[in-house]
């Protein structure tokens, strides 16, 4: 299948290489070139713009940062979506907004193209190893279409319906989770370092016997070895993540206290310059609001 990938960054280097190992014939867009040329020595064409990179595509993909990247490359004047085909499917895989999302299926359906949203779980070692999960939304034939891709860089496809926003609200609800997840842990562990309890073996005994969560597991001992970096979902993404969960919630009138504090320690993290380490490190200020040194270690 002819694809056309815009975002090469930790996610969507990844994902790329994982559709090029399968046979696809990739033209590729990135705002740094270097990335790109790593996907050219592959055997992928690297367009000069986003328009180009589409030009030719069954399907373009994007993997972009947040709202602002998606709307200057897919909507701008030289974005992919004024060189996409008619009949062509734009299958945006990036967290963003439910009003963008919207926004996009709007403006594909008036140029006579298709538009599946399916962002994804999974950080860039499951990216890597194909083994994200995509939770897809989008009239029927256009994810057909989309299939043999999201087969190539997953494990598993969700389908939840043919409204393609409702696969970003679904999205957007679960990083709250995972972010409201790490809140917690960063407040147990600093409570059990202030009482002189590891908290390797609080982990070890209350995931092993009670919770028995992955997600604990798994950014538990991110916290507990205070491994922030190199980042495999920056901190700055969680604080967007955040507040795109209370922006929807706004929308459909659902309180959201909890993430609303999530958000705000976010903005602390942010104000102690942690924007670009792993978004595990939220934990970290309630270990500085605890007493404790910033790494989330007792002090000397």
């Amino acid at each position: 299948m002819n694809v056309a990938f815009l975002g090469l960054g930790g996610m969507g280097s990844a994902m790329a290489e994982n559709l090029s190992r399968a046979g696809h014939h990739l033209t590729v867009y990135n705002r740094t070139r270097a990335a790109a040329e790593r996907l050219e020595a592959a055997g992928a064409r690297v367009a000069v713009t986003p328009r180009e990179a589409a030009a030719a595509a069954e399907v373009l993909v994007t993997m972009l940062a947040d709202d602002a990247a998606v709307e200057s490359l897919v909507l701008g004047k030289d974005g992919a979506a004024v060189g996409l085909p008619r009949g062509a499917v734009h299958a945006s895989m990036s967290t963003i907004s439910v009003a963008l999302s919207r926004r996009l299926a709007t403006e594909h359906r008036a140029r006579g193209q298709g538009y599946v949203a399916a962002p994804v779980f999974g950080r860039p070692e499951a990216a890597a190893a194909a083994k994200l999960t995509i939770v897809a939304a989008g009239a029927a034939d256009a994810i057909e279409r989309c299939r043999p891709l999201f087969e190539a860089m997953s494990q598993a496809v969700e389908v939840v319906g043919e409204d393609a926003p409702a696969a970003n609200v679904l999205k957007i609800g679960g990083n709250f989770l995972l972010a409201a997840a790490i809140e917690a842990l960063g407040e147990a562990f600093a409570l059990m370092r202030k009482h002189g309890i590891p908290p390797a073996r609080f982990l070890e005994i209350v995931n092993g016997r009670l919770l028995r969560s992955p997600v604990y597991e798994n950014y538990g001992k991110l916290i507990a070895e205070a491994r922030y970096q190199p980042a495999g979902f920056k901190l700055r993404h969680g604080l967007k993540d955040t507040r795109l969960a209370l922006a929807a919630g706004d929308e459909v009138y659902v309180p959201m206290p909890i993430a609303g504090l999530v958000r705000d320690q976010y903005l602390s993290a942010m104000a102690w310059g942690w924007g670009d380490i792993d978004w595990a490190a939220l934990a970290r200020v309630s270990a500085v609001a605890a007493g404790l040194e910033d790494d989330g270690r007792a002090p000397k």
